[in-house]
């Protein structure tokens, strides 16, 4: 009986059909100008730097550092997404330049995660191929990998064309990132799985229409299980993004079931989220990354991170109040 079929999605702690109206009601009020200003405002003191590790890598350091002698994994992203010119996508490049050769510097186990609008993509996909081509080769000379984040539908296709080019170049220290929640997914993994890709899994952080993705989170979950089951024995490395615990356990079934090794997976979690089940799945021998993210602009990350739990609101407005 395929994943399809045998896993049944059930509300993980929220109704399933209130959750997507929340998700929608706070990222439809990122944009509004009086929750902007007061979050960017209050934001870091109101407890962003729960799920931020610092507004500079140097006080991100320490954070990265704690969480190797600990035994994670981590990634780190510096904070920003689309840019207005090519200036600021090449100062964006000297960023990531400078952040790789101190993980080289203090040893740490760190790579990269960015987005390619943070480096020039909105200006042209040949700009953006150039700046993430030029850290590609930049981490390899250090030994390390750089992830390309997927981010809106209408930017999928484009993400997928760079990373194409990039492993056609040769370089194979890089990935991508693919999404449950859109339609078209199941064929972008049978297009990607002959290059052997390193692929992360995640259900979708952005709102996207019905035209293009499913609406229903129970929808969106047995598609995740799906393609995940895929990418365990298709591609080459699986970044198996979720705090969801059923989806964990059946991914831990499934390899369990198939002989699939542990070292060929890991499991991926933010930084300030489900701390104890990332400890416990460390405790189990799985591997384990932490994705923690840095920098001055984390405004969008952070409404991201509110979108998706009533708990993450909650843990904001119990600390306004105590102000």
């Amino acid at each position: 009986m395929g994943a399809e079929r045998e896993f049944s999605a059930e509300p993980d702690g929220h109704l399933p059909s209130a959750n997507p109206f929340f998700r929608r009601a706070i990222l439809a009020a990122t944009n509004q100008s009086f929750v902007s200003g007061t979050v960017r405002k209050y934001g870091m003191s109101l407890g962003a730097a729960r799920f931020v590790a610092g507004e500079t890598f140097d006080e991100c350091v320490p954070i990265l550092r704690g969480l190797n002698q600990q035994g994670f994994r981590t990634n780190t992203t510096l904070l920003g997404e689309g840019v207005a010119d090519e200036a600021k996508a090449g100062w964006v490049v000297d960023q990531y330049k400078a952040i790789l050769d101190r993980i080289a510097e203090e040893n740490l186990v760190c790579n990269i995660a960015l987005k390619l609008t943070h480096l020039g993509l909105d200006l042209g996909e040949e700009i953006a191929y150039q700046n993430v081509e030029a850290l590609v080769v930049h981490a390899a000379s250090l030994n390390n990998f750089i992830r390309m984040d997927m981010e809106e539908s209408a930017r999928i296709e484009v993400t997928l064309r760079i990373y194409e080019r990039l492993r056609a170049a040769g370089h194979e220290n890089t990935g991508t990132v693919l999404q449950s929640m859109h339609y078209r997914t199941a064929d972008d993994l049978t297009r990607l799985a002959p290059l052997q890709p390193n692929l992360r899994i995640v259900k979708g952080a952005y709102l996207e229409p019905a035209s293009v993705a499913y609406q229903d989170k129970a929808d969106v979950d047995r598609h995740y299980v799906t393609l995940t089951e895929r990418m365990l024995t298709e591609c080459s490395y699986t970044g198996v993004a979720t705090h969801d615990e059923r989806i964990i356990d059946h991914v831990i079934n499934y390899a369990d079931r198939q002989g699939i090794p542990r070292h060929h997976f890991e499991f991926q979690m933010l930084y300030g989220i489900r701390s104890q089940l990332q400890r416990d799945l460390l405790g189990r021998g799985y591997q384990v990354l932490i994705a923690t993210p840095h920098g001055p602009e984390w405004y969008f990350y952070l409404m991201r991170r509110l979108a998706e739990r009533p708990a993450n609101v909650l843990f904001f407005a119990k600390n306004a109040i105590k102000r």
